[in-house]
């Protein structure tokens, strides 16, 4: 640090004063961002910050009156230093060199701030997303047990098959649903049987139209996400109002994109209610799985519904178990409900 210093003699500085550096930065990186910065406590870590500066011109003065100059004396080397204290140049090194490990630290509890905060955000989205679907499953299973119920009272013949099919939508529900993601295929598969089981409910009263396009085999969507759909268009596609009920099943899956089509008769007596069970689990768990990604559009029109949704599968919350990640800030999944309803 003298004027005609070498190198070697600057580095030699620079290594006697580290001590002074660590005992400078250490309450400020341990103590005021920790317990102050971090909990918030602004002012407090300001006021901190500013009289462990003005200190540290003094505890400067007093390391380089009683420890620094009496080591370089006995070291045998020139005392080239400036004869006033303290010296500026070691006091702004010293601040400087503990700003940037501040920093450093402040990024590195930032780091472990944000890794808790997103753990504790999957795991509050798990446990909301179980609770959702444990929401579904009583209603959904009141309305496919009546549905055997009133051929059993019957002994229809159909009874055996309807059981099978019960049985594979209960299979569905009890461990299938557990995961984050299921195959398409066999969420399709699930509506294709809520839909024969309703259908013979109904006596056949109800013409269906099922038509699905591509290959959807390795396409992954979360569970129970179309199916409350169709038990809507079940709920309020029959009526004695109605001349002849409809339903009218379309999807197509196109680069990741999945397109469903839903359209059934409805009766002009019966109004929307945009606050029912179903349309609000499927907000939740649309909100939930593809955050500010969609769109629902609610529409009545008079005599029939039409939902329409889309959604791009490879852009959710929840990835599967090999990507699991979460990506809040997704971009590019949305959907576009036209019409929902309890």
């Amino acid at each position: 640090m003298g004027e005609s210093a070498s190198y070697p003699r600057q580095l030699l500085n620079v290594a006697m004063w580290i001590p002074m550096f660590i005992i400078f930065a250490y309450p400020l990186i341990y103590f005021a961002i920790p317990h102050l910065l971090m909990k918030g406590k602004y002012l407090q870590f300001f006021l901190t910050v500013l009289c462990w500066c003005i200190a540290g011109l003094y505890i400067n003065d007093v390391y380089r009156t009683y420890v620094f100059t009496p080591l370089y004396h006995s070291l045998g080397l020139d005392d080239r230093l400036p004869h006033f204290l303290p010296l500026a140049s070691c006091y702004l090194t010293m601040a400087t060199s503990t700003a940037w490990t501040m920093i450093i630290k402040l990024y590195q509890l930032w780091i472990i701030k944000q890794r808790a905060w997103m753990k504790m955000q999957r795991e509050k989205l798990s446990a909301e997303l179980q609770l959702l679907k444990a929401q579904v499953h009583p209603h959904f299973l009141f309305n496919t047990l009546n549905s055997i119920y009133s051929f059993s009272v019957e002994n229809s013949s159909k009874t055996p098959g309807l059981i099978l099919k019960l049985s594979s939508l209960l299979s569905y529900m009890l461990y299938d649903c557990k995961a984050e993601k299921v195959s398409l295929e066999k969420e399709l598969e699930i509506m294709k049987n809520y839909i024969d089981l309703e259908k013979e409910r109904h006596n056949n009263q109800m013409e269906i139209s099922w038509n699905v396009e591509s290959n959807v085999g390795g396409e992954l969507i979360a569970p129970l996400l179309l199916l409350p759909f169709v038990e809507n268009a079940f709920k309020h596609g029959i009526s004695k109002d109605i001349e002849q009920s409809w339903l009218a099943v379309d999807v197509m899956v196109k680069q990741n994109v999945l397109k469903c089509k839903i359209a059934n008769s409805k009766s002009e007596n019966i109004l929307y209610h945009e606050d029912g069970a179903g349309i609000s689990n499927v907000r939740k768990r649309l909100d939930f799985i593809y955050p500010d990604n969609y769109e629902i559009k609610l529409n009545d029109e008079a005599n029939f519904f039409v939902t329409s949704l889309q959604i791009n599968l490879d852009k959710a919350l929840y990835m599967p178990a090999d990507k699991q990640t979460l990506t809040a800030n997704s971009k590019g999944a949305h959907a576009t409900v036209l019409s929902l309803y309890s």
